[in-house]
């Protein structure tokens, strides 16, 4: 029996995991391994992805990776430790022990061998935990706003770090949230080369209380990196109002690292945390033990044999051995690469590894996670108090119901993405772009005035007033848009709601090649390109990210709505509704068609596997967002500005300059009108070949909204744009103007995001779909 047959509600052993790879081994790492218990919780409104129960946390699969996984025939779930054992554990008072603080000695500090860093040199630390953990809570408390983003060398994961607060000689990384330290996701791969090459003097892990059987898989293999480390478990305050506890000074004794209780988002416990970090850090407080397996294991025999083999050749790596051990018998090709092995020592290590495998029962990747499952499970059975099903976990089960319910997860899902974009778009946002848009106005009429009544040179005047204020400020407008939206995406991905967005979308965009996590960005498109591929970083795949980036100007942003209504106003009179609608939807099937071409092109292959958890609902937490937002502006003014600033320069420059670099007052000679009129002849295959009207699209790179007003001055009247142009020719523009090239803000967070080569591949080839598109429009136009 495989999985994808167990019907909601069933309970059933896994007996194999079939498939092979890094998805396999992210299966095992996620707790799919041969013995488990698993359950079917619900399956997607469209019936697909599936939610499982698995070590007592949710995640989902699609149904072609549930049919890779034998499982028993279904049975009754095994009988879970009881409130009643939890209470008497607590009568027997292990409770009431006093947790040490820092530097009390004992275990953690062994005076007689106190040897600290230098009071000069930086402690920096590495902030690891899983996703959905509270780590971006932790790291904005522990930092406050002395944080900085970046990227990490040679990908677009965002790098966050910050000086720990009150402590200057520190500097804390904020890591991508990740499930284990396989190289399956490049998140993954980012945390695991950060700690391994940068060897930070410490690592803060932090785990939520709440999921810990789920969280410690990733402790372990931490541990066994050797470095001076804390654990912080996060969200106690909701473990202990369900009823929960951990035994922490149990758990220290187990894990052989300080184990601190904390809740990031009420700021319990930080103080400690800051103290003990340090603490290991500036005396190199290694974990006392990182050898989790039984001895009388066949699992130990083999992870033993292999780091006497690879010891030597571990060091010159700079690879901790009991890492690079785990990592061989899991088949992690890329460590068995860096440990530069001979072919006699590959061929020892595979026989151990057969060895192994016939000892345990099951292969040695699945063994390897089977250990560290069994330690976790031992852990808490002696030191976590079970709480009763969580309030949060009642009310996330209540809210998916409708959420994500069969019949009303789209609605729902599409429901709340207009009220999104009605507010950002039409309400908030746009008030907020009002504002801003009075206040460069102002400016730059005090600026003008203030000019002219000094007589500065008539070239400065107008670089200034028509260049910069008019073009940049023009652009910045873009601001408040973003800024709004992100304040709903966030709290609608703090909240959880991101998580299932993608769990009710999946199937269907895994038919274009991509995952349900693509579909927000995309919808994103519809408002603004901008935040649409801002918001395409959140996405795990490179591959489905780039995919994603260059469909989502597909997508008919709101700019584009005024060239619309003024051409169906004046050649589409009482047809607006269909032609907006068929404008809309005719950018939609360009852009599954595009999908479908680039995946059987330069993107071959399937959407990244879709393995998640589905989160409690939470509320929001204020300063995350807050620092989302700022994070976000910051990045759009700081590195899409140049682009923007220096391409409205060259606009401004080419409107008012001709060949001989004369300033014109007619922009009909300036060397923009001369190069447009060079263009047009390839126009007039579509239907629109008046220098006039290339003009205006050229202008339109700028920004989408100046197409109307350029093509106003240049006709001086509607009525003169009728006469030079058929309804056909209308038509086809129309169709140009919703493919053709975004603008230049667009463009410059696609160079940010994919370099300077995919984003003038992007200009190129659009321009050209464009052009072929209005092609077809015009020539049916000519024929009707």
């Amino acid at each position: 029996m495989r999985l994808n047959e167990l019907s909601i509600g069933s309970t059933a052993t896994i007996r194999e995991v079939g498939g092979s790879g890094a998805l396999r081994q992210h299966f095992l790492d996620m707790g799919l391994i041969q013995g488990t218990e698993v359950t079917v919780i619900k399956y997607a409104p469209m019936g697909d992805p599936i939610e499982l129960r698995i070590h007592g946390y949710e995640l989902t699969i699609r149904l072609e990776d549930a049919k890779s996984i034998e499982i028993s025939e279904p049975h009754r779930p095994k009988h879970e430790e009881t409130k009643e054992h939890a209470q008497k554990q607590e009568k027997n008072g292990r409770l009431e022990k006093h947790h040490p603080g820092y530097g009390e000695g004992g275990k953690f500090h062994d005076r007689k061998e106190e040897n600290p860093l230098p009071d000069s040199e930086t402690l920096t630390f590495a902030l690891v935990g899983n996703q959905n953990c509270g780590k971006t809570t932790l790291f904005n408390q522990l930092t406050g706003s002395k944080q900085h983003v970046g990227n990490f060398p040679g990908v677009t994961v965002d790098r966050k770090d910050g000086v720990i607060r009150g402590h200057d000689n520190t500097l804390i990384t904020d890591l991508p949230g990740i499930y284990s330290m396989s190289p399956y996701s490049s998140e993954e791969i980012v945390t695991r080369e950060f700690v391994i090459q940068e060897k930070p003097k410490g690592i803060i892990n932090i785990v939520d209380a709440t999921n810990i059987e789920r969280n410690l898989y990733l402790t372990m293999q931490l541990l066994e990196l050797g470095f001076p480390m804390v654990v912080a478990l996060n969200m106690m305050d909701e473990l202990r109002v369900n009823g929960g506890s951990v035994l922490v000074n149990e758990m220290e004794e187990a894990l052989g690292v300080p184990v601190i209780p904390i809740s990031a988002a009420k700021g319990e416990g930080i103080e400690e945390l800051i103290r003990h970090a340090i603490h290991v850090a500036k005396y190199q407080e290694c974990p006392l033990d990182s050898d989790f397996c039984k001895k009388e294991e066949g699992i130990h025999r083999g992870i033993h044999a292999v780091m006497h083999l690879i010891e030597d050749h571990a060091k010159r790596a700079e690879i901790p051995v009991r890492f690079a051990a785990s990592k061989i018998m899991e088949g992690d090709a890329k460590i068995v690469s860096q440990l530069e092995l001979t072919e006699k020592e590959q061929n020892i290590l595979e026989e151990i590894a057969r060895q192994t495998e016939e000892e345990t029962g099951m292969d040695r990747a699945a063994a390897v996670a089977q250990m560290r499952f069994d330690y976790i499970e031992d852990v808490c059975r002696g030191t976590v108090i079970k709480p009763r099903e969580s309030k949060e976990r009642i009310r996330s089960r209540k809210m998916d119901q409708f959420l994500t319910g069969k019949c009303t997860g789209i609605p729902a899902f599409i429901g709340i993405m207009g009220i999104v974009f009605w507010l950002t778009f039409n309400v908030i946002g746009a008030f907020l772009q009002g504002i801003l848009e009075s206040g460069i106005t102002a400016v730059t009429d005090l600026v003008d005035h203030a000019m002219a009544a000094a007589h500065v040179n008539s070239v400065v005047h107008s670089l200034v007033i028509d260049g910069i204020f008019n073009g940049v400020g023009g652009v910045l407008s873009f601001l408040p848009i973003i800024v709004t939206l992100f304040f709903f995406l966030s709290i609608l991905e703090d909240s959880g709601y991101m998580a299932r967005v993608a769990f009710i979308m999946d199937k269907l965009l895994r038919k274009l090649g991509l995952s349900g996590r693509s579909i927000v960005p995309m919808l994103i498109g519809f408002g603004c390109t901008v935040p649409g591929v801002m918001a395409s970083r959140t996405l795990p795949s490179e591959r489905d990210r780039k995919m994603t980036i260059l469909l989502t100007p597909f997508m008919s942003c709101t700019a584009k709505l005024p060239i619309y209504a003024f051409f169906t106003a004046a050649f589409f009179p009482g047809h607006g509704a269909v032609v907006m609608i068929g404008l809309y939807v005719f950018g939609i099937v360009m852009g599954i068609l595009m999908a479908l071409l680039f995946k059987k092109t330069a993107f071959k292959g399937e959407a990244v596997p879709f393995v998640m958890e589905l989160p409690n609902y939470r509320m929001p937490g204020a300063k995350n967002v807050v620092h989302l937002l700022w994070d976000k502006a910051k990045d759009f003014l700081q590195r899409a500005f140049t682009v923007i600033f220096l391409a409205t320069i060259v606009i401004w420059f080419l409107q008012n300059f001709d060949m001989g670099l004369n300033m014109v007052s007619d922009s009909q000679n300036s060397i923009l009108a001369m190069a447009a009129g060079l263009l047009a002849p390839i126009f007039l295959p579509v239907g629109f070949g008046d220098w006039r009207i290339v003009t205006a699209l050229i202008s339109g790179f700028l920004a989408k909204e100046s197409v109307v007003s350029s093509l106003t001055v240049l006709f001086g009247s509607t009525a003169a744009l009728q006469a030079g142009l058929t309804s056909a020719g209308a038509a086809s523009l129309l169709v140009f103007c919703l493919l053709y090239t975004p603008c230049v803000a667009a463009i410059a967070s696609v160079k940010r995001e994919l370099g300077g080569k995919m984003a003038a591949g992007m200009v190129v080839g659009q321009c050209a779909i464009a052009w072929i598109a209005a092609f077809v429009v015009y020539q049916i136009g000519m024929l009707l």
